[in-house]
């Protein structure tokens, strides 16, 4: 029986939110419902942060009022705060699985120029955000940025990266995806930073999220896979980046690592065909 790997297709959010213009509602709905039809279990779909500071996520309660839910797709959504929670849980839909997402930096200089404020107090504002969503019910998943890279600080040791991924864990038994956030990462370094983390959390538990912009994501994941990593971001049409890390552009493209999964022999349970429909509308989108 082939091993399984989990795709979290984040282009709705995290792709969409790197363009330089607003994507209509009604574009953003058709491009996730599509997503939906082709065996995703995970799509992120927008998210509940300042308008001021992410303008392109704005509309993200509309969007969640315009899709057709699918069974056995869980919905995700970025939350990094108390502010966002309320916006997430009036614009919530009743009966559709839903899982909110928080982040902190492995590096100083990011969390200070992203989130304004210290990794320690980055922490402190998301805490609530968890407690919340564990009352209600609502799974979490955590993001750790610049896992070996930060534009500000350079090079991040492996052990900072496995302390941020300490310090989510410790909230909640979340899944951590880890994120080459500029697009720096080497096979090597990636690999050392996965065995930094996997002595403090189960590799099982670990995702892998690769920008393309230095030609590596494909390369990375690889070693990713070596190691027993079997969930990853993916960005379909190699959509967006990150609007706090200039020259970051282009999440590795779902489509490329389904090609690259498939000849590897892993299952996937998505439809190739259906994500290439998908691509196409997204780049349309551009």
């Amino acid at each position: 029986m082939k091993e399984f790997v989990r795709i979290h297709e984040v282009g709705p959010r995290d792709g969409l939110q790197n363009e330089p213009s607003v994507i209509p509602v009604a574009q953003k709905v058709a491009l996730i419902d599509l997503l939906a039809r082709s065996g995703l279990s995970d799509i992120e779909v927008g998210s509940f942060v300042s308008p001021k500071w992410v303008p392109q996520m704005a509309d993200t309660d509309q969007v969640l009022a315009g899709l057709t839910p699918v069974d056995g797709v869980r919905y995700a959504l970025l939350v990094p705060n108390m502010r966002g929670w309320e916006g997430f849980q009036a614009a919530r839909v009743p009966g559709v699985t839903y899982e909110v997402a928080v982040f902190i930096s492995a590096s100083e200089g990011f969390s200070q120029s992203n989130l304004n404020c210290s990794i320690a107090e980055s922490v402190a504002r998301l805490t609530p955000v968890v407690r919340a969503a564990e009352v209600v019910g609502v799974g979490v998943r955590g993001y750790v940025s610049c896992v070996t890279d930060c534009p500000f600080d350079g090079p991040v040791a492996p052990e900072a990266v496995a302390r941020a991924t300490a310090l989510l864990r410790a909230l909640a038994p979340m899944q951590v995806s880890l994120g080459d956030t500029i697009g720096k990462g080497t096979p090597d370094r990636v690999t050392a930073m996965i065995a930094a983390v996997t002595d403090v959390v189960p590799v099982a538990e670990l995702a892998g999220h690769f920008h393309d912009t230095g030609g590596q994501a494909l390369a990375n994941m690889d070693a990713a896979l070596d190691l027993g990593v079997r969930a990853f971001d993916t960005a379909v049409g190699g959509l967006g980046g990150c609007p706090y890390a200039p020259g970051a552009p282009g999440n590795v493209a779902t489509e490329a690592v389904l090609n690259r999964l498939h000849a590897l022999g892993f299952e996937t349970g998505v439809d190739p065909d259906v994500v290439a429909q998908a691509a196409e509308m997204a780049k349309g989108m551009r």
